[in-house]
C-alpha cells in the first residue's frame, strides 16, 4: 500500500477542541489537509477553528458541536459531514471519555455513557462515512483506542471494555478493508496531557473526596504533551502502520502483558505506584481486595482512579 497523502485531502477528527484532537487538527493543517473538527465543546472548537484558520488561511475548516453520546444527533452529523464532504480521505475517530470506579461502584448508565461515547459513537461514524473513505483513493481510518485497550487496570471496567472493544473492531476491519486500499490504524497511547482526567466523570458509588486525591495523584502520570502524539499518529499513518504504541508508558505494558498475560498486573502497579506516590497501590486494592486486607485491613483507601492514559478528549 502506498503512503498516505495528507495535501488536497480533507480530514475529520472528533474530540478535537483539545488534547490529541486539537494537537491533529494543527498538524494536519501544516500538512496541507482540510479539516472537519468535531467535538462537544462549542468554545473550546471555536477557539482551535480560529487559531488554525490564523495559521493557515488557505486550508477549508468545518466545525460540527456534537455531544456523541447521543446517538441520533451524531447520526445527524455524520450525515451531514458526508454530504457535504465528499471527499473524506482520513477519519480519526479521537474522542473519549472516561469514568472512575470499580465496577460495583458505577451504575449500568454511567458505564453505558462511556460505551456510547468511547465504542458506539467510532463504530457509527465509521459505518457512516466508509463508503466516502471507500471512493477516495488512499484513504485511511484511525482509531484512538488507549493503553487499557492493552491491559485493563482495576477500577476501569468500563473504560477498557469500551478501548478493548475499539482494538477488536479496528483490528477486524483492517481485514476487511485491505482489498480496497483503505489503512487502518489503531493507536494505544500512554499518559498523554489532555483533559480527559480533569473532566472524568465519577461513579455514582465513589467517595468524592478519595477520588480527587486519586485523580490528583495520577495526573502525575500524564507527561507526554499531545503535539508529540499527534506526530506519532500522523507518521504511523503515512507510513500505514497498523498498530501505534505512544511512549514507553504504552509500550512497556504491552510487552508485559505479552510475556506475562495474567500476572502483568503485579508489575505494573508497582512500576506506576512508585510514580504515582502511592496512588496506584490504594486505588487498585478497594474494599474487598485481598492484597488490602492481608497489607491494611484498617485503613481506609481511595478506591477508584480515572484513567491514566486518557485516549482522546471529551466528545
Amino acid at each position: 500500500m502506498r503512503r498516505f497523502v495528507f495535501t488536497g485531502g480533507t480530514a475529520v477528527v472528533t474530540g478535537a477542541a483539545s488534547g490529541i484532537g486539537e494537537a491533529l487538527a494543527h498538524s494536519l493543517a501544516r500538512r496541507g489537509s482540510d479539516l472537519v473538527l468535531v467535538d462537544r465543546d462549542a468554545g473550546r472548537l471555536d477557539a482551535v477553528v480560529a487559531a488554525v484558520r490564523a495559521a493557515h488561511p488557505d486550508r477549508q475548516l468545518t466545525a460540527y458541536v456534537v455531544d456523541l453520546a447521543d446517538a441520533a444527533a451524531t447520526a445527524r452529523v455524520a450525515e451531514e459531514i458526508r454530504q457535504r464532504h465528499p471527499a473524506v480521505r482520513l477519519l480519526v475517530n479521537n474522542a473519549g471519555v472516561a469514568l472512575g470506579g470499580r465496577f460495583d461502584q458505577v451504575s449500568l448508565d454511567e458505564f453505558s455513557w462511556v460505551v456510547d461515547v468511547n465504542f458506539r459513537a467510532v463504530v457509527q461514524l465509521t459505518h457512516a462515512l466508509l463508503p466516502t473513505l471507500r471512493v477516495e483513493p488512499g484513504a485511511h481510518l484511525v482509531t484512538v483506542s488507549s493503553l487499557f485497550g492493552i491491559i485493563a487496570p482495576a477500577g476501569q471496567t468500563a473504560y477498557s471494555a469500551s478501548k478493548f472493544a475499539v482494538r477488536g473492531f479496528t483490528e477486524a476491519l483492517r481485514q476487511e478493508l485491505a482489498g480496497d486500499g483503505i489503512g487502518v490504524t489503531c493507536v494505544h497511547p500512554g499518559g498523554i496531557r489532555t483533559r480527559i482526567a480533569q473532566n472524568v466523570r465519577v461513579g455514582a458509588g465513589v467517595p468524592a473526596e478519595e477520588f480527587e486525591t486519586s485523580r490528583r495523584q495520577f495526573e502525575k502520570l500524564l507527561t507526554i504533551d499531545p503535539a508529540r502524539a499527534a506526530e506519532v499518529i500522523l507518521r504511523g499513518v503515512h507510513r500505514r502502520r497498523g498498530r501505534v504504541l505512544i511512549g514507553w508508558s504504552a509500550k512497556l505494558p504491552d510487552l508485559l502483558a505479552r510475556v506475562a498475560p495474567v500476572s502483568y498486573q503485579r508489575v505494573l502497579a508497582f512500576g506506576l505506584d512508585r510514580i504515582a506516590g502511592g496512588a496506584v497501590r490504594r486505588v487498585s486494592t478497594g474494599p474487598h481486595h485481598p492484597a488490602r486486607r492481608q497489607t491494611d485491613p484498617e485503613r481506609r483507601q481511595p478506591e477508584a482512579a480515572p484513567a491514566a492514559d486518557p485516549a482522546g478528549e471529551p466528545a
